[in-house]
């Protein structure tokens, strides 16, 4: 009997004590939680062909098309026109360990949003490649409008606190491209430019992925100080020009407004097949 006693009370024991205490975890259980992020960040890895943390829109490619915006399988004069281009700057980003580039031009109209949007794709094209395009055109930003017809949330909403940056980081559908639109006009843009709050944005863009190449569409550099203010946070500039009317004043202006800046190259725009070849198109 006494033995009896024994067994049942070494089985309470063992059964209390297996309720009690919680079950060690597996050696892979433990690598899973330890390795598991905190925040999940968008993937950058070139293999991946669509990013996490953004948010998918559905691009028409006729309005592309109507908006000169490069598509894939288009093999024109102007998507080799960007081909070349693309290998310039690519190749002098990689030289120097730059991954930031403004696009600007001294005046309006010199089709400064669409260069930095084709040569962002075009450099997307690369599957060695990621790349972001951001609109910081605070003025008067336009690269929303060459991807879809309406309106989209964009930067100025992040700024004035009505999204979050998940809400307005878009994927257009093509691989490995990312964009940030500006969506609305923003007052004492040149300050919003040099705020807090958006060159954080800036420094945990980059931080996310070191290696992706970012683009941004800045205001004309002779309509205010925007470009000035920021500069700071840019690896170099691109210039466009515009043939037959940016005159030489305007550039000459530009680059002593820029002397403090990498000016990676100068376009020229919208020149005349028949009197532009490809080889002096950009230069």
């Amino acid at each position: 009997m006494e033995r009896i006693k024994q067994a049942i009370s070494r089985a309470r024991a063992e059964r209390g004590a297996g309720e009690g205490v919680a079950a060690k975890p597996s050696r892979s259980s433990i690598d899973h939680l330890s390795l598991t992020p905190m925040v999940e960040e968008p993937a950058c890895s070139p293999s991946e062909v669509r990013s996490s943390g953004t948010r998918t829109i559905s691009v028409d490619r006729e309005w592309l098309r109507a908006n000169r915006v490069i598509t894939e399988g288009r093999d024109d004069p102007i998507a080799s026109a960007y081909k070349v281009l693309r290998t310039r700057i690519r190749q002098t980003l990689q030289a120097n360990g730059w991954t930031t580039l403004g696009v600007t031009a001294a005046r309006e109209g010199s089709g400064k949003t669409l260069t930095a949007l084709n040569l962002a794709i075009s450099l997307a094209r690369d599957v060695n490649q990621t790349v972001l395009v951001v609109d910081l055109d605070l003025r008067r930003p336009q690269l929303g409008k060459y991807l879809i017809e309406g309106e989209m949330p964009g930067l100025s909403d992040f700024l004035v606190g009505r999204a979050a940056v998940s809400d307005i980081l878009l994927d257009p559908g093509i691989d490995r491209l990312a964009v940030l639109p500006g969506h609305e006009p923003i007052r004492n843009s040149s300050e919003a430019l040099s705020s807090p709050k958006l060159v954080k944005l800036v420094e945990e863009l980059k931080r996310r992925c070191p290696d992706r190449i970012i683009l941004f569409d800045l205001p004309p550099l002779l309509v205010g100080d925007d470009v000035m203010a920021f500069c700071p946070n840019l690896d170099a500039v691109l210039l466009v020009a515009e043939e037959g009317h940016t005159t030489r004043d305007d550039l000459r202006h530009a680059y002593a407004l820029l002397k403090q800046t990498h000016i990676i190259g100068t376009v020229l725009n919208k020149g005349d097949p028949r009197t532009v070849s490809q080889a002096h198109g950009y230069y």
